[in-house]
């Protein structure tokens, strides 16, 4: 062993990691592997300096090291040796080169995988992309974000500013926040109606955790938002579809569930609906919003870009006309600048937001007190706002042409409407085109879009699919269309 140990140490004078660790990990691995058992004599710190061509005071410092840790102990006049009262462990591999341990892939104990975790994560990565309707962070405004997150770094009391903040988010934003809602959206919040969260998908997570229990009916839209299901399914509650249409969820077949199983929670997208675009009819509003009065039931209102609408004004959120509480509205900045920021916000009554704000440090203390500091900031020196309105032009004038482009390469194998807001178009390719022979080769050719898969679509809706416009410039959305007519 004294022979093939210095084989089975190297040290990389070149690394940022002293020298002396390296040495002290290298032997701790040994140790911890089997390859040095209980009781076995290291080499003097000499002889290991002169075999690895280190300064003795490195070995000497590597050894006090592990004596410290207790991984060794050491007998005056007679040497250093593994520590005796280390349980005896099995060597792994061996010991001559031959073999090494390999890296950790698998995990030694078991755990269940459940099927509703199998699902894609979206990352960019294709020079061309029609996606799920994403904004184009281009048009973002970074260095006004830059300076104002620069100053939230450097100014006022660090002990404050860099420490632990309020569980519900900076009250600053939270404060900016109330008043833009109120004034775009017609709630009537104050800042402790609102709960800062890393995007609509926490605060989804945080009421379902908080809110439901197993066994709990939830009635969503079908088709709708496989995001929003998993985390209903995770608590063990019972999904109930209801059918969508042109007009957005059939609040009339909901209220037929209603008068057959006690409904805790309605997630609902009512503004553009997910994953076709359509707006829930004020009718539908009114109905529904009677429906949570009389039978008692949560709406979780997914408001996920509300600011991009194209046709006249928006239609206010439910959330604007609940004297009850029944309604959380939840949104966020992904689509106003960027997926890469996580900042959202949940809002209701004060009573449940306290409650879910509490709940919230379970799993995170608090978010990123720096960067919600910053955006209160270009909310208040009104940054977001001329950003949004900015925004709003570019993407209307993106769907247009995309939409003349589908009209005038694809009218005779797709069907869409032309939404009227929100940054994707919710189109049908013929049932006679296979979408993801046709999705695959357009990676080959560098542009993503949707194959379809993912979405449970009912079968009147077969091959329908979301092509986002918004983060593609004109000549990016006339590539993109070419490639597809070319494929088909």
């Amino acid at each position: 062993m004294m022979q093939v140990l210095p084989t089975l140490l190297s040290v990389e004078k070149s690394s940022r990691l002293p020298v002396y660790l390296q040495v002290a990990n290298q032997l701790m691995t040994l140790i911890r592997n089997g390859t040095l058992q209980s009781g076995y004599r290291l080499l003097s710190t000499r002889q290991l300096a002169l075999m690895l061509k280190v300064h003795r005071r490195t070995v000497v410092q590597a050894y006090d090291e592990l004596l410290a840790q207790g991984w060794l102990e050491s007998h005056t006049g007679n040497g250093t040796f593994v520590a005796k009262n280390l349980p005896e462990i099995e060597p792994v591999g061996k010991v001559n080169g031959q073999k090494s341990p390999s890296n950790l892939k698998k995990a030694g104990f078991h755990f269940d995988e459940p099927d509703y975790l199998n699902r894609s994560v979206l990352k960019a990565g294709t020079r061309l992309h029609l996606d799920d309707g994403f904004p184009d962070s281009r048009l973002a405004p970074l260095e006004d974000l830059s300076r104002a997150y620069r100053s939230q770094l450097l100014h006022g009391n660090p002990y404050v500013r860099l420490g632990y903040g309020d569980t519900k988010g900076s009250f600053w934003l939270r404060d900016e926040l109330s008043a833009y809602l109120n004034e775009t959206r017609g709630l009537k919040t104050t800042a402790e109606n609102i709960l800062i969260v890393r995007g609509v998908i926490m605060g989804i997570h945080l009421t379902t955790a908080g809110l439901l229990k197993a066994g709990d009916y939830v009635a969503v839209d079908s088709p709708g938002w496989f995001g929003a299901n998993m985390n209903f399914v995770r608590v063990g509650a019972k999904i109930l579809e209801v059918p969508v249409d042109e007009y957005g969820m059939d609040v009339d077949a909901l209220e037929k569930i209603c008068m057959k199983q006690p409904i805790r929670l309605v997630y609902v997208t009512s503004h553009h609906h997910y994953p076709t675009t359509v707006a829930l009819r004020a009718d539908r509003r009114i109905n529904l919003m009677k429906l949570a009065e009389k039978y008692g039931f949560i709406v979780f209102e997914d408001d996920y870009d509300y600011d991009f609408h194209y046709l006249s004004k928006p239609l206010l959120p439910l959330a604007g006309a609940d004297p009850t509480g029944m309604v959380l509205y939840c949104g966020s900045f992904t689509k106003t600048i960027s997926p890469a920021f996580r900042v959202g916000y949940l809002v209701g009554a004060e009573d449940v937001i306290s409650y879910l704000a509490r709940f919230r440090r379970i799993i995170d203390r608090q978010g990123d007190q720096m960067l919600e500091n910053a955006i209160a900031e270009l909310f208040k020196t009104g940054v977001l706002q001329r950003h949004l309105r900015k925004s709003v032009r570019v993407y209307k004038q993106r769907r247009d042409t995309f939409c003349e482009l589908l009209k005038t390469h694809l009218n005779d194998y797709v069907n869409f409407q032309v939404p009227d807001g929100g940054m994707a178009v919710w189109t049908r390719f013929d049932p006679a085109i296979d979408l993801k022979a046709v999705a695959a080769r357009a990676l080959q050719k560098d542009l993503y879009f949707s194959d379809g898969s993912l979405s449970k679509l009912p079968l009147q809706l077969h091959n329908g699919v979301r092509l986002g416009f918004a983060s593609s410039n004109q000549s990016e959305l006339e590539e993109s269309v070419e490639i597809i007519r070319a494929l088909i």
